[in-house]
């Protein structure tokens, strides 16, 4: 299997290698992690310049055709930076949504203001109790030509920003029935929506939203009346990769910064990176990385393929690696550090909250070994 990338992906790497290392340093980060939105809309803007907002969408929708191998190369940089930018929820979720929805309205008149940088989108899909079931959904929308949207969703990542939400609701059938499920373009704004902000313990912003007969119109459906499953989750399987990506980068960080400090922290009047049990734990935390970064490519290869059954268990076992790899390497990073790394101070406590956050996105392990296990069945 060649793991190797084209000069075209090479140069995708290196440019977002550089924007991090001249924008993107720690205390950087941490001043925007504090800002109101959190996140800087000029280093947004730059993304969109540099063509990253439109990567991933395909040429018929104003995108680059960009596959799944160039959304995991871009993702495991930002991982690497935690950069708090919303590019999962407005990009990899609800752009991607809209571009392979068929929607030409939406298309046309709501996905060129996402991809400039002027416009963001978040898919509100977790509802209370779903248990990651994607088509646990109690939401309602009645009505044939116009609907009405009564209901609630739940950590809607980069809501507080969102000038538009993707809310999948049931329109026919009993909660988990996988039809009767209709995908939603919501204006942020549209009166009977309410809206509670928070920040999650990684530093990003999500919202609880509540719908109390929010009127839309036929034309917000995105893809066909009864049929969206099948659309969010073709959208969920690009964004299990995305974030599993960025976990993959985050994870390279806090183990080459333990073996770094290992190297320079002394203790007995010596490194305490020369004690044997340490280096045993440090390969240890490099394998875990290792052994994720290969399941990853191939979840990326198999999207590629297009076979969805196939992709569908390789990105399960994926993110079961990315759940149990992640707090390995978190946790071994944090002891290592001794008392240091538990601090605000230091880098290393935060890519292990952001590797957390990422473990209950989209499934935990849990519940990817379980469906891993049904699906080889």
């Amino acid at each position: 299997m060649d793991f190797s990338f084209s000069q075209e992906q090479t140069l995708l790497k290196d440019s977002v290698q550089r924007f991090l290392e001249d924008n993107y340093s720690f205390l950087d980060r941490q001043k925007l992690a504090g800002s109101e939105e959190g996140f800087s809309r000029k280093h947004w803007s730059t993304f969109a310049e540099l063509g990253w907002l439109a990567l991933p969408l395909p040429e018929d929708a104003g995108g680059f055709g960009g596959t799944a191998i160039e959304t995991m190369i871009l993702m495991e940089e930002f991982g690497k930076g935690l950069v708090l930018e919303p590019y999962v929820p407005s990009i990899v979720l609800g752009a991607n949504c809209i571009a392979m929805s068929g929607n030409a309205s939406a298309i046309d008149d709501v996905l060129p203001g996402i991809l400039a940088g002027e416009k963001l989108a978040a898919l509100a899909w977790v509802e209370p109790g779903a248990r990651f079931e994607l088509a646990n959904v109690s939401t309602t929308a009645s009505g044939s030509d116009d609907f009405t949207i009564d209901g609630a969703k739940g950590v809607v990542v980069g809501g507080p920003s969102a000038d538009y939400f993707i809310v999948p609701a049931r329109t026919s059938g009993a909660r988990t029935d996988e039809r009767g499920v209709t995908l939603f373009l919501v204006e942020a704004g549209a009166e009977g929506i309410s809206q509670r902000n928070y920040r999650t313990i990684d530093g990003q912003r999500a919202s609880e939203l509540s719908f109390a007969g929010v009127k839309v119109p036929s034309s917000a459906v995105l893809g066909e009346v009864d049929d969206g499953m099948q659309l969010l989750r073709r959208v969920v399987d690009q964004g299990i990769l995305a974030v599993s990506a960025e976990a993959v980068g985050a994870m390279e960080v806090m183990y080459k910064s333990t073996v770094e400090y290992c190297q320079t922290r002394e203790q007995f009047g010596q490194p305490i990176g020369k004690f044997q049990v340490l280096q045993h734990k440090m390969v240890d935390m490099f394998m875990e990385h290792e052994q994720t970064k290969s399941l990853l490519y191939m979840a990326a290869l198999r999207l590629v393929e297009g076979d969805l059954d196939v992709a569908r268990q390789a990105l399960s076992a994926l993110k079961v690696r990315v759940g149990k790899a992640g707090r390995f390497v978190g946790q071994g990073a944090i002891q290592l550090h001794g008392g240091m790394g538990m601090t605000e101070e230091m880098a290393v406590g935060h890519y292990f909250k952001r590797v957390t956050a990422i473990d209950a996105m989209f499934g935990n392990a849990d519940y990817h070994l379980k469906r891993y296990a049904r699906a080889a069945a």
